[in-house]
């Protein structure tokens, strides 16, 4: 009868335990399908590799190896502890149960006792990383601190029932197969049969209790990511890193563009929600979070995720006896559970941009994508920026009024200044050893030079397409640009939300490159370098892309220039994003820079795919920053440690950007800063 009894109670338990699970999950499911359709590619293979190398590889878990390596212990342990997880629960209806293996019962206690201790000591590591340590990014509150009281409660658990069970079953002494649990009944053996018998069920209950509640919380917490992040990396777009999805502008059934409305996003843009880990590692890398701007990559997924789950309550049928935390949301327990949803979409819910998320964390973005390469379940946020920006911009005309200023010159004059676009040209005339014909004066050219708005109007960036049109002169290239004729490449304007006039300058470009057949194009300038190669074919373009960089070591490599002449420079290189994170090209102006005589490479401490934003990208080169640190001082505080002469980059933002940072810390006496092909024509004979 005992028996009986508790196996029903435990066929009632567990059965609306999965029932709440299954309910939640597919609750969560369905407000994910509040979304546009995603329309992705199927690209299995491709998919399938991302999967193996970030869910099981666990790779970008691993950029942190401590972290990295107490959650490959937490996830492989609980794979493994399934199969123990089952012979458990059965031992508390049949006694001293063990799966008919044989021998090899003797190894598979051994693998579970292992698995379990060393799953124990990583959610310990956990509790210190978290609460004493106190990492920054980490938040230090009940509630993220509860999986760790059931991970601990059901490790716990699990060695207790085995203990007890040992001496219930009659303790026979130490066991090198079971060396936890019987080294545990060896301290306890004064315990009679009877009462290990009453205390085995206890701890069973205990752990049967705890799993199940752990279960049902799991949907409902941030570890909604153990069910979502997996799917999150499989769904994720195929497209290149940073590529941002069109809007079709000819669509007139369009009441807006962008993103207004949580609903707005699509539905593979959503799954990053439920798929959030909340540990932080965006926002620690983030540099307008590191200057003290309001924005924070992850408070910025959670508090859309909270608001999609608040919204999704309330505007999709429910069954109203169900507990109302099963929803997550006080205002969706607050009697809003009828089937009617007309009536239930009448509730008033909070704005998306405004009372979600503020206009001043969307402005304060540098689409540097920093926090998606840190992001272990391969969340994008940049683009749910971006799509926002563009609803304030193209459907609200809502934006700060340098951004109008912006857009008023590139439109006007084709440049951000608003200086007359005929002037274009003019920074070829400065220097009379070079030859640098436009596309109407060469006879033939193998490369069109891009030289992009910085190149062509900022003085100090036209120093930089000097050199490397000096440097093209010396390896025989036959090249031209489009002088007058160029426009701007419509990268920052984009990104501004501003997806019009991106569109309206791609299509111009477009149109003269084919005129002019160009089929190769090299630009000093990595947004244009970014957008023409990732971008811009999606409307036509078909040519060759280079960096100044790639195609300098390209001819360094070919014997074509020759680096001879000493240059005593102490180099600290600083990574544009746009090259590295957007287009993993970190090695080659390394490689350049060691190639030149005398030069010597400092990295900073971030560096490479890990390196701070210089604070131009996403339009921020145009805009007022009005909280906390500017971020290129801060990225030039970085560079300084190191005590260079040059700080060297590859971009004529960064360069501008750190330019600016040397003048506000008073080094710009001390520390040059300079264009990697500023340095090489040095070193040309």
């Amino acid at each position: 009868m005992v028996v009986l009894l508790n196996f029903l109670a435990f066929v009632f338990v567990t059965g609306y335990a999965f029932y709440l699970f299954a309910h939640i999950v597919y609750s969560r499911v369905m407000f994910i399908k509040l979304g546009k359709k995603s329309n992705l590619k199927e690209d299995f293979g491709q998919r399938i590799n991302e999967v193996v190398i970030n869910v099981f590889g666990q790779k970008k878990l691993l950029k942190d190896p401590k972290s990295g390596a107490m959650h490959v212990i937490m996830f492989y342990g609980f794979i493994i502890l399934q199969f123990g997880a089952i012979e458990l629960i059965i031992k508390g209806f049949v006694k001293g149960f063990e799966y008919p293996i044989g021998k090899a019962h003797d190894y598979f206690s051994l693998s579970q006792e292992i698995t379990t201790f060393f799953v124990l000591l990583a959610v310990l590591y956990a509790y210190y990383r978290r609460y004493i340590e106190k990492l920054k990014r980490l938040k230090q509150g009940f509630k993220s601190g509860l999986v760790i009281m059931f991970l601990t409660t059901l490790m716990l658990s699990i060695f207790l029932c085995l203990t007890f069970e040992h001496l219930w079953l009659g303790y026979e002494g130490f066991s090198a197969y079971a060396p936890v649990s019987t080294l545990l009944a060896g301290w306890l053996a004064g315990i009679s049969p009877s009462s290990a018998s009453v205390l085995f069920n206890v701890f069973w209950w205990v752990h049967l209790l705890t799993l199940l509640s752990f279960l049902v919380y799991v949907p409902q917490s941030k570890h909604a990511h153990l069910l979502f992040a997996p799917v999150n990396v499989y769904l994720r777009d195929t497209k290149p890193v940073g590529k941002l999805t069109s809007i079709n502008l000819e669509d007139e059934s369009a009441e807006n563009y962008g993103a207004g409305k949580i609903e707005d996003f699509r539905q593979n843009q959503l799954v990053d929600l439920y798929a959030c880990v909340e540990c932080g590692r965006c926002t620690s890398m983030c540099p307008a979070s590191g200057t003290g701007k309001t924005l924070s990559p992850m408070e910025l997924i959670v508090k859309m995720r909270d608001h999609l789950t608040e919204k999704g309550a309330i505007v999709t049928s429910r069954t109203p006896w169900l507990p109302a935390f099963v929803f997550g949301s006080s205002q969706a327990s607050a009697g809003v559970a009828s089937a009617d949803q007309e009536a239930a979409a009448t509730i008033e819910m909070p704005n998306l941009i405004g009372d979600v998320i503020t206009e001043e964390e969307l402005w304060a973005c540098t689409t540097c994508r920093n926090c998606e390469d840190q992001c272990p379940v391969a969340n994008e946020h940049v683009e749910k920026i971006v799509d926002m920006r563009r609803y304030l911009v193209l459907t609200e005309g809502n934006m700060p009024h340098e951004a109008t200023r912006y857009f008023q010159n590139i439109e006007r004059q084709s440049n951000p200044w608003g200086i007359n676009r005929k002037e274009r040209i003019q920074w070829r005339e400065e220097r009379e050893d070079m030859d640098i014909p436009t596309v109407k004066e060469a006879e033939e050219f193998e490369y069109l030079f891009w030289v992009g708005s910085m190149g062509s109007f900022d003085k100090r960036s036209q120093k930089i397409a000097q050199s490397f049109g000096k440097i093209l002169n010396k390896a025989g290239v036959k090249f031209a640009i489009l002088g007058n004729e160029e426009r701007n490449s419509g990268d920052t304007a984009r990104r501004m939300g501003n997806e019009f006039l991106f569109q309206q300058l791609c299509q111009e470009n477009i149109a003269n490159f084919q005129a002019y057949q160009v089929k190769k194009i090299v630009t000093i300038d990595p947004h244009a370098y970014n957008t023409f190669k990732h971008e811009y074919p999606e409307f036509g373009l078909v040519a060759e892309i280079y960096h100044h960089t790639e195609l300098i070591w390209k001819l360094i490599s070919e014997g074509r220039i020759q680096p001879t002449k000493e240059v005593n420079e102490v180099v600290a290189y600083h990574d544009s994003c746009y090259m590295g994170r957007y287009n993993d090209v970190y090695d080659i102006p390394r490689q350049i820079l060691k190639s030149i005589p005398g030069v010597k490479v400092l990295e900073m401490e971030r560096n490479r795919e890990d390196a701070m934003c210089c604070g131009a990208g996403g339009g921020m080169m145009w805009l007022e920053e009005t909280q906390g640190k500017r971020i290129n001082v801060a990225r030039t505080e970085q560079a300084l440690l190191l005590n260079p002469t040059v700080i060297g980059s590859n971009c004529p933002y960064c360069l501008t950007m750190l330019s600016d940072g040397t003048k506000a810390k008073e080094a710009e006496e001390q520390v040059k800063t300079l264009d990697i092909a500023e340095i090489v024509e040095r070193s040309l004979a």
